[in-house]
């Protein structure tokens, strides 16, 4: 019993908000993610088709800004692979300035799905869709870079398959000295880890693809020049052009998909690998869409979180956004002492680099599970992966979501409905000529249409049967595709005089159908509270009847 001359103690106040309790792990995470984000903004830039610096400022200005107001604590945003797929043929087709313009229109649109809260959205992209074009990016990438990897000069295409038969068919002009050198890159970069792993191999190996080019003065195409000078903000011309707006429309809707599932889903691979809050998906895209929406302003173009990039983050302590900033900043660093040594950097070390990240970037894993799965998720896959190779990356997600969509509806339609056989409905007694006029199915979930044209075809092969009881009582509510189906099953059923009799109907889906109409044309008396009900008004005769 507490004693009342004691005095109450005082509660423990919370500790005070502390933005630098994690300071250590952050910039340990922050300065690791800069390292290995440095190789890849210059390669992803040049895989984009544009100059080198481009990537870099990229790398600095977004992954500053989506670090500070995006939903996810560790997630490094930069130029990535699929962005580039993307990138390039925009490039090719309408300039710099002009995807410049799409990057702003994309960032609008990734600020207005935020607000809206599509967020979510994401998980629900089916993974054959997912690995389909992830499989389909890989390779898209690997065979891009063999212009590089060759040493050869071709001018960019804005189609990859344009590129690969150049590519290919100049190969008698290949360059051995940058051969070499991509080799030596590649093979740094699978040995080094086996080593050591506190040194990315993909630095090493281009300081010692540069090292070699510049001491031995290999006759071989590098990055040129790059500014040693911050990202500073300049305006972009053209962009109050409603022509020219109209005819970017569609290219910006193709940056802001793609960057919005890429971001989501590398944010959702952070959460895997941390303890700390989960991210928010909804702010997510709003931070994305600012850094999308500023970076064309200080010469980058569209980024989003990178998968690799974030993984090094978490793994090498980063805890909270602070470590986000630090990438950016340390980048920026970075290229203020390095810029000119950064210049003789061959591009053919870059296509190593990119020639190692597609590679791993293919989801053998996922491949080997849809070959043990279905074939038809293993169909959708390879018809995303097909699409995004030969046509175009949204068309392929489109298509993808489309394909896996019509499974969706065919598996539920046929998992929507199931035949009780007579054994579990009927008791010992009823005569089997009874038994085959009635016949009873069980509803899980709501109705979809492909269940109409199941019955029509039910009803062809079993004519004797005289009376349907649909089983409702796990059918929580009910949509107008539900409703239109559940009418046309009613008609068919009625064509082939036919009773329908309904059993279980929970409230809504009985207030659905009252409201329409429906319950009226199938009638009152043919509703049932339970099957028993109704089998004993159809067998008068038999008694008793087993509850269902």
């Amino acid at each position: 019993m507490t004693n009342p001359n004691e005095l109450t103690p005082v509660p423990a106040l919370k500790p005070p908000w502390q933005p630098f309790r994690h300071l250590k792990g952050d910039l340990t995470g922050g300065l690791t993610a800069a390292v290995v984000a440095l190789p890849l903004a210059l390669a992803f830039a040049v895989a984009s088709g544009v100059e080198p610096k481009a990537g870099i400022y990229t790398a600095i200005v977004a992954g500053i800004v989506a670090a500070t107001f995006g939903g996810s604590a560790v997630q490094i945003t930069g130029p990535t692979g699929a962005m580039a797929v993307v990138l390039i043929g925009i490039v090719a087709k309408y300039g710099i300035e002009k995807v410049w313009i799409a990057g702003v229109m994309a960032g609008i649109i990734q600020i207005a799905l935020g607000i809206a809260k599509l967020g979510q959205l994401v998980k629900f992209i089916p993974y054959p869709v997912t690995a389909g074009f992830t499989n389909g990016i890989a390779v898209i990438i690997l065979c891009g870079q063999l212009n590089n990897f060759l040493g050869l000069q071709l001018p960019r295409s804005e189609h990859f398959l344009d590129g690969l038969w150049d590519s290919l068919s100049h190969v008698s002009n290949l360059n051995w000295s940058a051969v070499g050198i991509a080799i030596i890159v590649i093979a740094t970069k699978l040995l080094l880890p086996r080593i050591t792993t506190l040194v990315p191999g993909s630095l090493v190996g281009l300081i010692l693809a540069t090292a070699i080019t510049s001491y031995f003065k290999l006759d071989i195409p590098t990055i040129g020049e790059i500014p040693r000078a911050l990202p500073f903000p300049h305006g972009i011309p053209h962009w109050n052009d409603l022509k020219l707006l109209r005819e970017l429309i569609n290219p910006a809707l193709a940056l802001a998909a793609l960057g919005s599932i890429e971001s989501l889903l590398s944010a959702v691979v952070a959460d895997g690998m941390t303890v700390s809050d989960k991210h928010d998906s909804n702010r997510e895209l709003i931070g994305q869409g600012l850094a999308n929406l500023v970076v064309p302003f200080f010469g980058g173009i569209p980024a989003t979180g990178a998968i690799a990039r974030t993984a090094v983050n978490v793994r090498s302590g980063g805890k909270t956004r602070l470590s986000g900033i630090i990438h950016g900043v340390a980048l920026a660093a970075i290229i203020l002492i390095f810029a000119s040594l950064a210049a003789q950097i061959p591009l053919a070390a870059l296509a190593g680099i990119l020639i190692v990240v597609s590679i791993r970037m293919i989801e053998w894993d996922a491949i080997s599970l849809l070959v043990k799965s279905t074939y038809s998720d293993l169909g959708v896959m390879i018809l995303t992966w097909a699409i995004t190779i030969f046509f175009d990356l949204v068309l392929a997600v489109e298509i993808g979501l489309i394909a896996a969509g019509a499974l969706f509806i065919k598996r539920m339609s046929e998992l929507d409905l199931a035949r009780i056989p007579e054994t579990e409905v009927f008791p010992d007694g009823v005569s089997l000529e009874l038994a085959k006029e009635i016949a009873v199915y069980r509803v899980d979930g709501p109705v979809f249409f492909g269940a109409a044209e199941r019955f029509a075809n039910f009803l062809h092969d079993e004519p004797e049967v005289k009376h349907l009881i649909l089983r409702m009582r796990f059918v929580p509510n009910m949509d107008t595709t539900g409703l239109v189906a559940l009418e046309d099953i009613y008609r068919d059923l009625k064509r082939h005089n036919c009773h329908l009799i309904l059993t279980g109907l929970q409230a809504e889906v009985e207030s659905l159908l009252d409201r329409t109409g429906l319950l009226d044309k199938i009638g009152r008396n043919n509703c049932y509270l339970t099957t028993d009900a109704a089998i004993r008004d159809l067998t008068p005769s038999v008694l008793p009847i087993l509850t269902t």
